[in-house]
């Protein structure tokens, strides 16, 4: 017998947001992007400025590709649904493994990276500081990384678009506003004077951990997608 349920909960969306917020390339780019502002000896209304606006570019890309993809979902014809849950939790899934495997063995072998090339683009675009130039930042840091480590995004867009409403979309943007916390708070940080080296050595030394708990949050959005898409749980 399925179990009607309402998911995700406030606490499914708050932890999964919290895990894919320590992203290492979105955080990365901005601080990056903070390092040249301070070489360049900017005021520090002027680096709350730009990085505000790096910030509300990585917002709104991420939110409106969530609405175009649960619109998208809608559109799917219901017997299909289920499929699509079935092959996006495998999808997941490995992600999640793949996470897992870099953990244990980072850099061997696939890994849930942003391509060198695309890397090199967003180290020069870093160095584009006006406001025009952070907003096409933002804007390109989501969509690179958007395809290569939003899967847990991708989860929750797809049970969010099981059963979607006003309290639905309220979720999607708690998620995103929760995802770009990390990023205000470096921002703060630094204009407040904390050092950028200090906050690059606790990002390489948490690295791991935070790709361990991705990947087992991951796993278990996986596995949830899939017993939702043969019944055992369903939205009432």
């Amino acid at each position: 017998m399925a179990v009607e349920a309402f998911l995700p909960s406030i606490g499914v969306v708050a932890v999964t947001a919290l895990i894919d917020s320590i992203n290492p390339c979105a955080i990365g780019v901005l601080i990056l992007m903070l390092s040249v502002l301070l070489g360049a000896r900017q005021k520090t209304k002027k680096v709350l400025q730009l990085g505000f606006a790096y910030i509300f570019a990585v917002f709104a890309v991420y939110l409106l590709a969530g609405l175009g993809l649960i619109y998208f979902f809608s559109t799917i014809p219901l017997y299909l649904t289920e499929y699509l849950s079935i092959t996006v939790g495998i999808i997941i899934i490995a992600a999640g493994l793949l996470e897992i495997k870099d953990f244990f063995w980072y850099g061997r072998g696939l890994s849930l990276a942003i391509p060198p090339s695309m890397a090199k683009k967003l180290h020069i675009y870093s160095t584009r500081t006006t406001i025009a130039g952070v907003l096409f930042l933002g804007a390109f840091v989501s969509a690179v990384e958007l395809p290569c480590t939003g899967a847990p995004y991708l989860a929750i867009i797809t049970l969010l678009s099981q059963y979607f409403d006003v309290t639905a979309f309220m979720l999607l943007v708690l998620y995103n506003i929760i995802f770009v916390a990390p990023l205000i708070i470096i921002l703060l940080l630094v204009a407040g004077g904390k050092k950028l080296h200090e906050i690059k050595r606790w990002k390489q030394k948490n690295r791991p951990y935070m790709r361990l708990f991705a990947g087992l949050l991951l796993v278990a959005m996986g596995w949830l997608l899939m017993i939702i898409a043969n019944g055992t749980i369903n939205f009432g």
